[in-house]
């Protein structure tokens, strides 16, 4: 049977992995620029339909580690990203087919980028499985700084994980503070376009101003650009709050890989 912790572990992770599969085919095109027609394939890639890029991959290397070791270390996860990156290992098709310019230049040096303009997402849309184990906020920050160093990408990342606590916990104060907080803020003001705390923003707004998960991600996916990305994030808080069950069937059923994603759960 499993724990509470680990039913909302699993939630997330497939909550952003849907969310990640669906943004896939639509990554780089501008918000307007095109109409959402579920999960498909194709896109800049020429992925097959329902599949996930890095960013569940990253989360799948983290949660394996955890899994396996019981414990947070850093220098394992790190492991696990070299061999995702160079082995396609917690992939679809044992292929990287998409990394980030500060992911593969942190890989490469065995350390995280501190610059100001290190601040992309990468660090951010794997964070989630430190939600649901005891990682204080130094361990968080240790995680995200294995590619993102800087402090606005670690702060966002230690942001993330308690918001998502709060979602598997408090679920009902959280969404009120959040539909709260962006009640004036127009699709206009959102930044997609893979800076950390655009990214954050704008998946905080897709869950405050929709009320299901299909809703949420549809959402952050027709904000264009960073699509994979921004829906990853929205997904794994749209699945901690309404749960695996709300995600749509069908798009469960094409999402590739779910024996992988199993495997790595704990």
């Amino acid at each position: 049977m499993r724990t509470a912790r680990a039913t909302r572990l699993r939630d997330a992770v497939y909550g952003q992995a849907v969310g990640d599969a669906l943004g896939v085919p639509y990554e780089f095109l501008g918000r307007g620029a095109f109409e959402f027609e579920g999960m498909i394939g194709g896109g800049s890639h020429g992925c097959k339909a329902g599949t996930f890029s890095d960013d569940t991959s990253m989360t799948l290397a983290t949660c394996d580690s955890l899994r396996e070791l019981g414990r947070i270390d850093v220098d394992d996860m790190r492991e696990r990203f070299v061999r995702w990156w160079r082995r396609g290992d917690y992939t679809p098709d044992g292929v990287c087919f998409d990394i980030g310019n500060t992911t593969s230049s942190a890989l490469r040096s065995g350390h995280g980028g501190e610059g100001v303009r290190d601040n992309g997402n990468g660090s951010l849309m794997r964070i989630s499985p430190l939600a649901f184990v005891d990682a204080t906020d130094e361990e968080i920050r240790a995680v995200s700084a294995i590619t993102h160093a800087h402090e606005i990408s670690c702060q966002a990342c230690v942001d993330f994980v308690h918001i998502l606590r709060e979602a598997a916990g408090r679920p009902e104060t959280l969404r009120a503070s959040l539909v709260e907080r962006y009640a004036s803020t127009s699709e206009s003001d959102l930044s997609t376009g893979g800076y950390v705390l655009g990214t954050l923003e704008a998946a905080l707004w897709c869950f405050a101003r929709t009320t299901s998960y299909r809703d949420c991600v549809v959402a952050a996916v027709m904000l264009g650009e960073d699509t994979d990305t921004t829906a990853d994030v929205a997904g794994a808080l749209a699945g901690t709050y309404y749960g695996i069950e709300s995600i749509p069937v069908e798009w469960l059923e094409i999402l590739r890989a779910k024996s992988l994603i199993e495997s790595c759960l704990f």
